[in-house]
């Protein structure tokens, strides 16, 4: 029986003009980048490319980019660059004599939903006395971050915020643009640090317009493989080739990509991810528009079929979602999210993000107010590109086979 697949939050598959970008990569520049001659230069031409196409998808300049191995690495790298910039900005004041009352310790600023390349970090830094962390509860009303809590968060020591743009399990968009304007307006002192701000676009990119100065962020991590691109990645520093904003290295070695991140690059994946790009530049809107139709008629079947046996999790007053993104939960015992996927001989979907465990309720619903016996039973579904209203008619008809052999006696 065909499948359908309903998880592009999860992974996306490669786009074929991508498939074949990385092919004639790998054939054809499969020389050292750092190299001279022929080959070499092929590479490195390839790489220049990619990099001009993953700038012009955010709006950004390609000397902001750097590549990495994925999105855990480039939040890892980001996070540790907070790190690295408190210290010597506090060093730098203890050197001229003013430094010696101020907070050792940076101070970060996040949300209570992010991803766990971003929790997981900060909450280590937290455990080994290396920075201080708040962590800012999403709205049960709205799914999103609140600009007025992240501002009262702000101390003197406060070096960094990072709130994802997207969440990947409720769709809910986050206001970084007002975030960000709120924190500019702020008159910090000779002795409080500057503020950098960080997003992880993950969800976001390929599905709605992404700018980098719209959103005012010094930081943004771009994830290949969740629009239709390989999995590694990249990331953005607003003015990196004028050196204004630091960027640390975690990986030590050759220099490659000017000393940020050692390594010889990865050409044909590299390659790959500049097409996925440039494909997003070239068709962002209408791809936008046909996943937001396929997810409007996809709830339309789900409430006709089930009625007031079905709640939507991340639709939410006030708030906007990425325009593929469908959290429902099945009401009634014995519906929990884990056991409707078990019983569907058609949708291939998941309950939540694909590191957390599959029996459980999600962490991120029950963050947003969502009460246990709901959050038990959600599932989330995201279309993709090319998701029809057939598959859809298919995936509600597989729900409604495997929720009535579960309710059956």
């Amino acid at each position: 029986m065909e499948k359908v697949y309903l998880d592009y939050n999860a992974t996306t598959p490669l786009e074929p003009e991508v498939l074949d970008a990385i092919h004639h990569a790998l054939a054809e520049a499969w020389g050292n980048p750092s190299s001279s001659y022929e080959e070499g230069q092929k590479a490195k031409t390839i790489i220049a490319q990619a990099r001009s196409h993953l700038a012009k998808m955010i709006g950004a300049n390609p000397s902001d980019i750097v590549f990495t191995s994925g999105g855990t690495e480039g939040n890892n790298m980001i996070l540790q660059t907070g790190l690295r910039y408190y210290e010597n900005w506090r060093k730098s004041l203890t050197e001229a004599g003013d430094g010696d009352n101020m907070n050792h310790l940076p101070h970060f600023i996040t949300s209570n939903m992010e991803h766990d390349s971003i929790k997981h970090v900060l909450e280590h830094f937290q455990e080994t006395g290396q920075a201080e962390v708040t962590f800012i509860p999403a709205s049960t009303k709205t799914g999103r971050v609140s600009v007025e809590s992240v501002v009262e968060a702000i101390k003197p020591n406060t070096c960094m915020i990072t709130i994802m743009s997207a969440n990947n399990e409720t769709g809910v968009i986050q206001p970084l643009d007002k975030i960000s304007a709120n924190v500019r307006l702020m008159k910090r002192g000779p002795r409080e640090s500057k503020i950098l701000m960080h997003t992880d676009a993950a969800q976001t990119l390929g599905k709605i317009p992404v700018d980098v100065f719209d959103l005012d962020v010094d930081y943004l991590t771009i994830v290949g493989h969740k629009f239709y691109g390989p999995r590694i990645g990249a990331v953005y520093v607003r003015d990196l080739g004028s050196g204004t904003l630091p960027l640390y290295p975690i990986f030590f070695g050759g220099g490659q990509e000017r000393n940020f991140r050692s390594g010889t690059e990865n050409t044909g994946m590299i390659a790959g991810l500049g097409k996925a790009a440039e494909i997003v530049c070239h068709n962002c809107r209408s791809h936008e528009i046909a996943m937001r139709n396929v997810r409007a008629y996809l709830e339309e079947k789900l409430k006709v079929t089930f009625g007031d046996s079905v709640v939507f999790n991340g639709k939410l007053e006030g708030s906007e979602r990425i325009p593929n993104t469908c959290n429902v939960s099945f009401l009634g015992e014995g519906l929990e999210g884990y056991k409707i996927l078990a019983k569907c001989q058609v949708l291939q979907a998941s309950i939540g993000a694909a590191c957390h465990a599959q029996n459980r309720p999600s962490p991120i619903l029950l963050a947003i107010g969502v009460p246990v016996h709901i959050a038990r039973n959600a599932l989330r579904l995201s279309v993709g590109r090319y998701t029809t209203m057939s598959d859809i008619d298919r995936v509600v008809a597989d729900l409604k086979q495997a929720v009535e052999h579960l309710q059956s006696p």
